[in-house]
């Protein structure tokens, strides 16, 4: 009879007491909540057994106040790499059933060195975020924790993916991590975030909400503009990571992957030669065009239920990946406002960071009017638009559709701010305004003593429309480089994003910008 080695056996029993966090009770109160533990996230997100875990003994030092006797192993957060599609990451998974995911001194060591790793090996970081916050027992230890986290989000930013997965709380100062990486997913009615809670809020303000309606997914999602995504169960959220994941390289000297493109590229809609209607002021669905010219089902669209006025979202054009910037023109005619700008703006500078073309689809009657926006900074807002489609050095193609009017001709992508290649439809309307406005300027005195008025000013408005915001106008003073048929837009994309493969573009030397924030 074979007698076990006890180390084994105190190994083997080790490594069962870290599997089950902070014990068996706990792990059964999380899943009454509808919740998964940690490492159950972990198998979901990750491909089957690629999981390697480091630092599962740690446990945090003595407790110095004296509130906490017991130890676990982990320390509350579960930290090692993996796969996704065969493509290696390093990942942290906060454990809840452990002083609530709280974070500790040692959780952020454990932390912050995944983040090291990740970077060292030019891997993405995804973060599983499940916390009450800070170890409030620790005192400034906790938050001297979080502040080693914050540093790498910034310094690391641009450099690897960073993307955070909210599948229960997050808040207080925690919170400023999430907001510091790529993409937030969020997982409907379970996460939240928020700096100050309803109980602060209450005690400082006298205003009464709950923790859903001050910071859960739907907030984030139509409201604040924090979150990227959403899901409706922990599986769907982690399943939506691995999505998005495909469409990024895994570090700023690579180039996403290639993804062989069932679609044929040659491919050639006759519908969208007649989606534009005659009346200009006439809406249609940008959606529908981006979905005609991309790769079929590719589209993942970005903070949809915010600033719908505008469209961000990754994409495939001939199984390449690509960032999609456009205007909804079903969605207040397609204007350009305060959040619009923020919205599109900080995920034209994502898809530079990470070698990925911008495809942008402009029709913009120009930037919302109005005391309000104007109060609250639209020039400051419309700049870091116009800041990161000129800083942007990767391949840029434009499509104008429609509309370019005045400051949207110019900071949706325009030739001039660097754009490759620039794309018209025969229906494409660019000039400084709208040919109505401009005739009101232009003839007012001729109008004013016309006989009849009415029908002078239509004249007016043709024969400007006709003269400077024809396409050809545009065409002829070197302003755009082709007009096409709505439907080669596709194989027209596609043969551009061949031609600018190799693109090289030099930059004055320089620490770093300072973009209007």
């Amino acid at each position: 009879m074979t007698i076990e080695d006890p180390h084994l056996l105190k190994l083997r029993a080790m490594r069962e007491e870290a599997s089950l966090g902070g014990g068996v009770d706990r792990i059964s109160i999380q899943h009454a909540k509808g919740k998964l533990t940690a490492r159950e996230r972990l198998g979901i997100l990750l491909d089957g057994h690629t999981f390697n875990e480091l630092e599962p003994f740690i446990v945090q030092p003595p407790d110095e106040m004296g509130i906490d006797s017991e130890k676990y192993l982990g320390d509350g957060v579960v930290t090692g790499y993996g796969q996704i599609d065969g493509r290696t990451v390093y990942v942290y998974a906060q454990d809840f059933t452990v002083f609530g995911g709280t974070l500790s001194e040692m959780q952020s060591k454990k932390i912050c060195r995944v983040m090291d790793l990740a970077l060292r090996n030019g891997v993405p970081i995804i973060g599983l975020i499940d916390s009450g916050g800070a170890r409030i027992q620790e005192g400034v230890k906790s938050l001297g924790g979080y502040a080693e986290i914050f540093r790498r989000n910034a310094q690391y930013s641009g450099v690897i993916p960073q993307i955070s997965i909210m599948l229960g709380p997050c808040a207080g100062g925690a919170a400023y991590s999430p907001a510091l990486t790529d993409i937030i997913i969020m997982n409907e009615k379970q996460s939240f975030m928020f700096l100050t809670g309803p109980e602060v809020i209450k005690s400082v303000t006298g205003e009464v909400i709950d923790a859903e309606s001050l910071g859960g997914a739907d907030v984030h999602m139509t409201m604040s503009g924090l979150a990227h995504l959403t899901a409706t169960s922990e599986a769907g959220t982690l399943t939506m990571a691995r999505q998005v994941l495909s469409y990024l390289p895994s570090n700023n000297v690579e180039n996403p992957r290639y993804v062989s493109p069932i679609d044929d590229p040659f491919r050639m809609d006759d519908e969208l030669n007649y989606i534009i209607p005659s009346d200009p002021t006439m809406p249609y669905f940008m959606h529908t065009v981006i979905d005609m010219v991309v790769d079929k089902g590719s589209f993942l669209e970005l903070q949809p239920l915010w600033a719908r006025n505008a469209i961000i979202g990754l994409a495939r054009i001939g199984g390449h990946s690509v960032g999609i910037v456009a205007q909804e023109p079903s969605i207040m005619a397609g204007v350009i406002d305060i959040d619009a700008s923020d919205k599109m703006a900080r995920f034209v500078r994502m898809c530079d960071c990470f070698n990925i073309p911008l495809v942008t689809f402009v029709d913009s009657p120009g930037y919302l009017p109005g005391v309000d926006q104007e109060y609250r900074g639209t020039i400051r807002h419309g700049a870091k638009l116009l800041y990161a489609f000129a800083e942007a050095t990767v391949p840029k193609i434009t499509v104008i559709t429609r509309k370019a009017y005045g400051g949207a001709y110019i900071v949706m992508s325009s030739k001039y701010l660097g754009t490759d290649v620039t794309y018209s439809w025969p229906s494409a309307e660019i000039a400084v305004m709208g040919a109505e406005g401009a005739v009101n300027i232009l003839y007012k005195k001729q109008l004013g003593s016309a006989e009849d008025p009415v029908t002078e000013r239509k004249r007016l408005v043709a024969e400007y429309k006709e003269k400077f915001s024809s396409p050809y106008y545009a065409a002829k003073a070197g302003y755009i480089d082709d007009i096409i048929e709505p439907k080669e837009t596709r194989p027209k994309i596609i043969s551009s994003l061949a031609a600018l493969r190799d693109k090289f573009t030099s930059a004055p030397p320089r620490k770093h910008g300072n973009i209007p924030v």
